[in-house]
């Protein structure tokens, strides 16, 4: 064993697949990640993209990616692309690129071997009468009156399935196992079902689809997957996959284990409820910033080992447990702590007019992209008798606990000097419109008269000013775990996203627009005192950039805000 594999040791399954190897020899490890086309990948996704891809790539053995594409009522190439889009992004190759439906002929086959036997029959009953035969976890099953056909029946009726001749929902393909068993999955399974829909990839070939449990193991074994890897939702499903494979002439069995599903607090990543808030425009789609999609990440400006060291952070196990948010949001903060540019960017714009400069005053600083990396370079900014600063770094009354610009109290323009607010202007309905203030030119790097150092605010000259739109995200429930929740739509934050109009500054502006039209790699900001910012590159116009906040500069999220 290597010393690669040694590290790896306390994963369980990593164990597990070592035991293997010593077993073995001659073991070549195969895996698989197997999505549903129904939706896009999100977070926990992601776990398991790690874990099935690091596992290949850590045993020298291989990857593919498999489409669970069983219900073309749900599936559409739109979500194959995105799948395929996201597993690149995050940094992935898969070995082969496979379908359940390239295996529609075989697993066919193996129903009707499966009838053959004695051990499928189809069945008249309705869905809701399946399920009040089916008992319940203290109520043991009892057969359908169909159950005792005979092999020929079932094999004509299985075919005409095949052809169409019945309607969907008035029959379907049973597994014969056992309906008193302790375990209801395995009281006679329906493996098949009619569906008359068009599929993304076999077109109108088909009307009879099988079911993900009859489907799934199969494709294993027919791509001779060695370890398949899979939630614990689906441990007990383990009985009947093995159950399918011991009933079939098929060379290989793979075996499965389960690990534990990520579960991320204030977050929902059920495909069908992340649907549901798309349906009803809560939220602008499967990218928008506020779900925990891939794509929704990636577009709020999340990198790939962001996520990838989170997925490493979270390990993997048999325990299911609720991970803080906070977790996730500790990766990319700490990606880009090092690596984001420093610059200003005032959203809430207020003017401040320094009337002891001339109108045609004008200065250039050089300041660092970042204080700590060099090999970021530098960037140039304008100091003119008129500027913006926050609108929530002025307060008319003084207030000793605030720290920023009032009437009467000094601040340190970044980078610049000292300002003293003298004057304010307002319009009618009383808001203040204009700050007037006292610039002392020789605070420049220097300390005041009096021998302080005030707090420091940002800004940005009215002559640098490049119009912005700023996008701040926060939780889209209010709750820590809206999966629980039946009536989860209850509990949506209306302050998950905030629009604000302001300014960066313009040489920053025009060099972002530079990129997006060439198409280069993405450049993440940290407009000082404010958060970690990027370019929203869908949505960002010529004239007007859009930028989505990342990540605050430090963990200000508070459940208490959202009331």
């Amino acid at each position: 064993m290597n010393t690669k594999i040694k590290k790896y040791q306390n994963n369980f399954i990593a164990q597990i697949i070592n035991k293997d190897f010593n077993q073995n020899k001659h073991l070549s490890f195969h895996t698989r990640f197997p999505p549903e086309p129904n939706g896009y990948l999100h977070i926990g996704h992601a776990k398991s993209i790690c874990l099935n891809f690091e596992l290949s790539k850590l045993y020298q053995g291989k990857c593919n990616l498999r489409f669970d594409d069983t219900n073309p009522l749900k599936e559409n190439v739109q979500y194959i692309q995105a799948i395929q889009d996201d597993i690149h992004w995050l940094g992935y190759k898969y070995d082969n690129i496979c379908y359940t439906s390239e295996y529609f002929s075989q697993l066919y086959q193996y129903a009707k071997e499966l009838i053959k036997k004695g051990l499928a029959y189809v069945d008249h009953l309705t869905k809701e009468e399946i399920r009040e035969y089916r008992g319940s976890l203290t109520k043991p099953g009892k057969n359908s009156p169909y159950r005792n056909r005979t092999i020929e029946e079932n094999i004509t009726l299985f075919k005409k399935m095949k052809k169409g001749e019945f309607s969907e929902g008035e029959v379907c393909l049973r597994a014969k196992i056992d309906m008193k068993s302790a375990s209801v999955i395995m009281r006679d399974p329906v493996i098949y079902r009619i569906i008359f829909a068009e599929h993304h990839q076999t077109k109108n070939k088909w009307c009879i689809y099988p079911m993900y449990d009859f489907a799934h193991c199969i494709s294993d074994a027919i791509e001779e997957i060695t370890h398949s890897l899979c939630t614990l939702e689906f441990q007990e499903n383990k009985l009947l996959y093995n159950w399918i494979l011991k009933n079939i002439n098929i060379k290989t069995h793979p075996k499965q284990y389960e690990f534990s599903r990520l579960n991320l607090e204030f977050c929902i990543l059920s495909k069908r409820k992340l649907s549901i808030l798309i349906k009803k425009n809560i939220i602008t789609g499967w990218d928008d910033p506020r779900i925990p999609t891939i794509s929704g990440l990636r577009r709020k400006g999340y990198t790939p080992d962001a996520i990838k060291k989170f997925c490493k952070k979270i390990g993997v196990t048999k325990q299911n447990h609720l991970i803080e948010f906070s977790m996730l949001e500790h990766c990319i903060r700490k990606e880009l702590n090092k690596t984001a540019v420093r610059t200003m960017a005032v959203l809430e714009p207020i003017k401040v007019f320094l009337y002891n400069l001339d109108h045609d005053h004008k200065e250039i600083f050089v300041v660092p992209n970042h204080p700590n990396n060099p090999d970021l370079g530098s960037h140039e900014i304008v100091f003119t008798n008129i500027i913006y600063i926050d609108r929530n770094d002025f307060k008319e009354q003084h207030n000793k606990k605030y720290k920023r610009l009032t009437l009467g109290k000094e601040v340190r323009l970044r980078h610049a000097y000292v300002i003293n607010a003298e004057k304010i202007e307002k319009d009618r309905e009383g808001n203040i419109t204009k700050i007037i203030c006292y610039c002392d030119l020789n605070t420049l790097g220097k300390k005041t008269k009096n021998n302080t150092n005030p707090s420091v605010i940002h800004w940005i000259s009215e002559k640098n000013a490049f119009p912005a739109e700023f996008r701040l995200y926060d939780q889209l429930f209010k709750i820590q775990n809206p999966e629980k929740e039946v009536n989860f739509l209850s509990y949506i934050n209306s302050k998950s996203k905030i629009i604000k109009n302001g300014f960066i500054e313009k040489k920053i502006g025009q060099n972002i627009q530079e990129t997006i039209e060439r198409k280069e790699k993405r450049i993440f900001f940290q407009f000082e005192r404010i958060g970690y910012f990027c370019i929203d590159e869908i949505e960002s116009k010529k004239r007007q950039l859009i930028f989505n906040r990342t990540v605050s500069l430090r963990e200000l999220w508070n459940p208490k805000n959202m009331n």
